[in-house]
């Protein structure tokens, strides 16, 4: 059990609050997710109930985290110097020998774990069971996973879904995966930032994830219609008072001096009319609010682009897929024509970046489409020491800077943002920046590498709707399961062989 009283978390450079008030308990053997929109402090929420002092260079911190058994915390990012290390110097202080119930649940062997490898040379996939397995072998009460679904195969994710459903801990993770989400959560926490990230707001549901969806669209729609019909019934009301206040008030304009009986009645008149103003305006006092909410959003692609129909956006062939000197798959081959939506995935280490680099050389130079790449890693991408505006500046004439920076306000960015490092940006609104990139330059041509990767459960629906309305090609690396369903109408795997096409959205062979 882990108990949380009165957290208060604020951010030293700009005063604003991440948590504020924040009472919670997560119960033995629940599996709760922290959801919320890029740059929330999602992370920085999970860092502080692990340890306080991750958070304390850069945030103000106070109340009280109270836990009840051992906790262990899985960070999003492997420690660079532990990526370096080999796996035996990596579980020299542990006890896993011991544990071989456990490694036999995460497909670990034991002879892996004291072996040479690094742990920077292994899968996505395999760093995280590697890590998860050195946490679980010093036996924890409670886990905090930070994003354990980034890098991992669609295999990687079955078991990871799997894992969290069926262990007894209590587990506080962030996750992108909606499909991971909808499977293993029983608690959500909701961040949100309001009124232009001057509010802060947590909401803690004790549901499924569906569940708190459909119920808080429904909370939200029926105060709308109330506080909608207050302020109609107000005016309605307002509408006739002054028309009876107008008419009094006439009367005691004209009533004649020689009849003051009737002035003094039309007085006593008034001051019921004023009166009942009065108690009107104090119903408003207790209005409901409109509902606030912090919406997805993600500036859209305009409607006019196209690629016609039999145009040959890409044929590809490659007979020996390589990663230096290493043979990742052979005869590799890939066409696509017209506004075709293709997705590929795969495991871990298959290639599918590598592969991505040789389509991109191939589309920068092509002058017949326009072709846009988001890369997995976004420093390929943006340079991290511009702001985002600069970083437009650059690219942009000056009137689609000024475009692109209404775009910016409108997905939230604020003005400390808009201006700030790119490199200090969360990886969502990197994500973001390069959408909007991709937006103003006009591409028709869409190479995107783990779209959805850094975005959260709540913005994936709006990056999908609007990669599934582009009327120009797009070909996608993912592992997101509703994306490959939603988005692409052809899905390949790439195996050792090639490319093979499969249903959308699931793979066709089992999981080893």
């Amino acid at each position: 059990m882990l108990e949380l009283r009165n957290v208060t978390i604020k951010l030293k450079k700009d005063g604003r609050y991440l948590a504020r008030d924040l009472s919670f308990t997560l119960k033995s053997g629940e599996k709760a997710v922290i959801i919320g929109e890029e740059g929330n402090g999602k992370s920085t929420l999970l860092k502080y109930l692990c340890r306080p002092d991750l958070v304390e260079a850069y945030c103000e911190v106070s109340g009280e985290v109270i836990p009840k058994g051992r906790v262990a915390y899985l960070p999003q990012f492997a420690d660079k110097a532990d990526e370096a290390r080999t796996l035996a110097a990596f579980f020299s202080n542990s006890a896993y020998y011991l544990h071989t119930d456990t490694l036999a649940r995460l497909g670990l062997p034991v002879d892996l774990l004291a072996s040479d490898r690094t742990l920077g040379s292994l899968s996505g996939g395999e760093r995280v069971k590697v890590r998860l397995a050195r946490l679980l072998t010093e036996e924890p009460d409670i886990l905090l996973l930070d994003e354990p679904t980034n890098d991992l195969d669609l295999c990687a994710l079955q078991w990871l879904e799997a894992f969290i459903r069926e262990s007894r801990l209590s587990i506080l993770f962030i996750s992108h995966d909606e499909t991971l989400i909808e499977n293993t959560a029983d608690v959500i926490l909701h961040m949100e930032q309001l009124v232009r990230k001057t509010r802060c707001r947590i909401s803690v549901a004790r549901c499924s994830y569906r569940e708190y969806l459909a119920r808080r669209s429904g909370d939200l729609a029926h105060q709308e219609q109330v506080a909608k019909k207050q302020r109609d019934d107000y005016d309605r009301q307002m509408e006739r008072w002054r028309q009876i206040y107008s008419r009094v008030e006439h009367e005691q304009k004209t009533v004649p001096r020689a009849d003051p009986g009737g002035g003094r009645l039309l007085k006593k008149k008034m001051h019921s009319v004023l009166s009942m103003g009065r108690r009107f305006e104090r119903q408003k006092e207790n209005f409901l609010d409109f509902p606030e909410t912090e919406e997805a959003i993600l500036a859209r692609f305009d409607g006019d682009i196209s690629v016609p129909a039999g145009k040959t956006v890409l044929d590809f062939s490659c007979p020996a897929l390589c990663a230096g000197e290493k043979l990742l798959a052979r005869g590799v081959s890939l066409r696509v024509t017209g506004s075709g939506h293709v997705g590929i995935t795969g495991r871990n280490g298959a290639g599918k970046s590598t592969l991505f680099s040789l389509l991109w050389a191939e589309l920068r130079e092509r002058r017949d489409i326009r072709a846009a790449y988001m890369p997995q890693n976004y420093a390929d991408a943006l340079d991290f020491g511009q702001t985002p505006v600069q970083y437009l500046a650059a690219r942009y004439r000056k009137d689609e800077v000024t475009r692109a920076r209404t775009y910016l306000g409108s997905m939230k960015f604020t003005h400390e943002e808009m201006t700030g490092k790119i490199g200090d940006l969360s990886g969502g609104q990197q994500a973001k920046l390069i959408f909007l990139d991709m937006i103003l330059c006009r591409a028709n041509v869409l190479l995107l590498d783990e779209p959805t990767r850094n975005f959260s459960p709540l913005s994936c629906p709006v990056v999908r709707r609007a990669l599934k309305n582009f009327g120009g090609a797009v070909v996608s690396i993912s592992h997101d399961r509703k994306y490959l369903a939603e988005v692409c109408d052809t899905v390949y795997e790439l195996r050792e062989t090639g490319l093979f096409p499969l249903s959308a959205g699931g793979s066709d062979r089992n999981c080893p």
